[in-house]
């Protein structure tokens, strides 16, 4: 059988793969937070017609000479580049500008000192929890009604709990206490609110923030989420309380992430070990067990989404040289298929 004709079939293959990869991408041009992805080609196994051989004194030497047998597929890529910020006026709408990754969750809650997820302080690894985690840049987010701040399929957005040195900002029932978001050291006049290292919970906005004891509840009025993370209630007196800060993610090769759908992406063997955003710091801490990182992470912005970073005028363009190298392919195994019908008819 012909070699050229298994060639072109390696060619439709290919290409037919990398249209699949096109379409993809065409078809979530509007996907919040999607990352497109680039499908690479490299040349198959050859066959040797005559070997290479060396000079001599009285000849020079002569290359190997090989038939190539077409194409395979080398890797499919993930564009990380970020999509541009869309405006929404939606409050509950955040964009990550930069680098980062949502942490989600989903099971059993406790607010208790064994529940939650807890974070390495030393390398800022994820640890132990009940808490089944995903990772997304989808800030299209919303509450359920107990206030529970989730993704648009129901999973929890994972954070840290915030501080003022005495109280913190969730209880062990769940019920969100008042931490003075404007509280500052009398001496220093700089702000004592952090947050509490070493665990995440999964945040809530409620409807009613209560004192320190778990009585005495004002009713918030509305909330704002800071480029830091930091969710700030306003109460119905004006006052302003610290209820939690959203966490990030990020991986030494983002790349390695698998999608698992639902704008939802999964550690992988190849993405490397995920590095958590370090909590909002007192401003007097002198702490040396918990080293800051969150310059390396990026800001969220309240009110926007980070829209598809899909190029159309790069993949259609990309879609005319798939379909012309697909044709020109089949036209081989056409090709083909005419000699060989030139040699039986040599038996006429």
């Amino acid at each position: 059988m012909l070699r050229c004709m298994y060639a072109g079939i390696s060619g439709m293959k290919v290409n037919q793969t990398k249209l699949d990869v096109i379409g993809n991408n065409i078809a979530n041009v509007g996907t919040t937070s999607f990352k497109a992805s680039s499908a690479r080609f490299k040349d198959m196994l050859y066959q040797n017609a005559g070997e290479a051989t060396s000079p001599t004194s009285t000849k020079g030497g002569t290359n190997a000479k090989q038939v190539g047998l077409g194409a395979q597929l080398a890797s499919i890529n993930k564009v990380m580049g970020q999509g541009n910020a869309l405006s929404t006026g939606r409050s509950l709408d955040v964009c990550i500008d930069g680098d980062g990754y949502l942490i989600t969750g989903s099971g059993v809650v406790d607010y208790s000192s064994n529940g939650g997820t807890t974070v390495d302080t030393t390398t800022n690894a994820l640890g132990t929890g009940d808490m089944d985690i995903l990772y997304t840049r989808d800030g299209n987010l919303t509450l359920d009604h107990e206030g529970n701040l989730l993704t648009s399929d129901g999973r929890r957005i994972m954070g840290y709990v915030m501080t003022d040195g005495t109280t913190n900002s969730i209880d062990p029932s769940g019920k969100i206490l008042f931490v003075d978001a404007d509280k500052v050291d009398p001496t220093s006049k700089k702000s004592v609110v952090s947050a509490v290292a070493g665990k995440l919970q999964p945040l809530k906005v409620p409807d009613t923030v209560y004192d320190s004891t778990g009585a005495n509840g004002k009713t918030v009025k509305t909330f704002e989420i800071g480029k830091d993370g930091v969710i700030t209630v306003i109460l119905g007196d004006g006052s302003r309380s610290a209820i939690g800060q959203m966490a990030l993610a990020n991986f030494k090769n983002p790349e390695g992430l698998t999608s698992v759908g639902g704008n939802l992406l999964q550690k992988s063997a190849n993405s490397g070990t995920e590095l958590i955003k370090t909590g909002k710091l007192d401003a007097n801490s002198t702490s040396t067990t918990t080293t800051d990182n969150s310059n390396g992470f990026g800001d969220f912005i309240q009110g926007a989404l980070e829209g598809s970073n899909v190029d159309l005028t790069e993949q259609f363009t990309d879609m005319i040289t798939a379909t012309r190298s697909f044709q020109a392919a089949s036209k081989m195994v056409t090709t083909g298929d005419e000699i060989l019908q030139t040699i039986t008819g040599l038996m006429r």
